[in-house]
């Protein structure tokens, strides 16, 4: 039966600019604040990026995955760039995503719901708000949203101008691929449209093409029986990033006719990083406000009588598909960190969407100097995570994931085996290391696995 979520009123005590009033964490500094007002001025008056409705069809189908009807697949890159809004690379990053989902939905047998981190991933918190090179301190990369890599002061300088151009670049990465789902890209009557030609020999392909054979058998045989199935023919589609410069998000928070409340329609799915979610910070002041499903990044430092009063900050009404926690402990933490918890929300009785992000928590850098991922310690996070929650009799409902359909080589190990040594080879992210094609399958695949052998 499907469950109609409740429509709760917008707190009277909040407004889109009451996160002002707190402590707002991992902001640039805007030397012209002239200039940053009128650059939010204009992108107030800008067409929103995504509609009130897609939101709520998104909380809707969160909710059915909180009870296990579905399963979230949540991923993409770790930060966007503006000279990666190229049909390539937009068109790749989804065929990752389409891949992963038709593996998924093959051996879980049930709907996957696919959320891309993308339109709107151009901004990062850092470690610290500077860097120093050679003597030289200038502010830190922050994104492309707010500044340029460049170690100079003038691409260091944060730009308000940015704002504009994040916007339209989410816009048009927004618009392809709505063009190519709509256009029948993720027909699955085609998945041969979703080849990626660089995975061609990939030592997962063959295991990939006899599953797309069988999908496509299956679809032959019930269109035989039934016709022409035309939900085969699209899918649904949403985005998703983290909400961490306030300025552009308050600017693209609207009310809108028939629906009360208000909506950040920069995206779908706005999440909270766990730099930014202090209970009385402004992001968690900016984010009980609005009416979108959010997320949260719950890290290994996270007590229960830390969670458990920032979940009623976000979600006092205890609303069906508003509120996800992302677990991002690390391989090596998740075995003490994760279960209590897991044992004080169930203890609560509380409505919640559990997911695995068994990427940040692992993070290392080489002797040669680059910032990796072991995909063993990735996987073994997600693999303890569905142990741990059989444990606690709760239900790991989705995966968030760094990943890119360019042949990279950022995280080592994977169907290729690769070492510190391969990482120069194809080292492309300007923050943080991204699975590969093939190592996002064989991540898929995993997923696939433990589920089916949990029952």
């Amino acid at each position: 039966m499907a469950i109609q979520p409740t429509s709760p009123s917008t707190p009277v005590d909040w407004s889109p600019a009451s996160w002002q009033q707190r402590e707002a964490l991992q902001q640039p500094h805007y030397d012209d604040p002239a200039e940053l007002a009128a650059a939010t001025a204009q992108l107030a008056s800008l067409p929103p990026l995504v509609t009130s409705w897609e939101v709520l069809a998104l909380k809707q189908a969160l909710a059915e995955a909180q009870d296990g009807h579905s399963f979230l697949l949540q991923g993409g890159d770790c930060a966007e760039s503006f000279t990666d809004c190229t049909s390539p690379i937009i068109s790749n990053r989804l065929k990752v995503l389409l891949q992963m989902s038709l593996v998924m939905v093959h051996g879980l047998k049930k709907p996957v719901l696919r959320v891309g981190r993308f339109a709107g991933q151009y901004a990062k918190p850092r470690s610290a708000d500077t860097e120093t090179r050679d003597g030289l301190t200038l502010p830190s990369f922050r994104g492309d949203v707010v500044n340029a890599p460049a170690f100079t002061a003038e691409a260091r300088r944060a730009d308000p101008q940015r704002l504009i151009q994040a916007h339209a670049h989410s816009a048009l990465t927004m618009n392809f691929v709505r063009a190519l789902i709509d256009g029948g890209f993720a027909d699955l009557h085609h998945p041969e449209y979703w080849d990626l030609a660089w995975v061609e020999h990939s030592p997962l392909a063959a295991e990939y093409r006899q599953m797309v054979a069988s999908i496509g058998d299956s679809l032959r045989f019930m269109e035989t029986l039934a016709g022409p199935i035309a939900s085969f023919s699209r899918v649904d589609f949403f985005t998703s990033h983290e909400a961490l410069l306030l300025h552009y998000e308050q600017a693209l928070t609207r009310q809108v006719p028939r629906h009360p409340g208000w909506f950040n329609l920069s995206t779908h799915f706005p999440w909270i990083g766990m730099r930014t979610a202090a209970l009385d910070g402004a992001h968690v002041e900016y984010f009980r406000g609005i009416r979108n499903p959010i997320a949260v990044k719950v890290g290994p430092s996270v007590t229960p009588e830390q969670l458990l009063p920032l979940m009623d900050a976000l979600n006092p009404d205890d609303e069906p598909g508003r509120l996800t926690l992302v677990h991002r402990m690390g391989n090596a933490a998740i075995a003490e960190r994760l279960p209590p918890l897991l044992d004080a929300v169930k203890r609560e009785g509380r409505r919640v969407l559990w997911v695995a992000d068994p990427m940040h928590g692992n993070t290392e850098s080489t002797s040669n100097g680059y910032k990796t991922r072991r995909f063993d310690n990735i996987r073994g996070e997600l693999d303890q995570a569905f142990d741990i929650h059989a444990a606690a009799g709760t239900r790991l409902g989705g995966v968030h994931l760094e990943l890119t359909g360019e042949n990279v080589t950022e995280c080592m190990g994977g169907a290729r085996d690769l070492s510190e040594s391969d990482l120069s080879r194809a080292y492309k992210s300007t923050v943080d290391p991204r699975l590969n094609y093939e190592q996002s399958l064989e991540l898929a695949m995993l997923i696939v696995r433990k589920s089916v052998s949990r029952g």
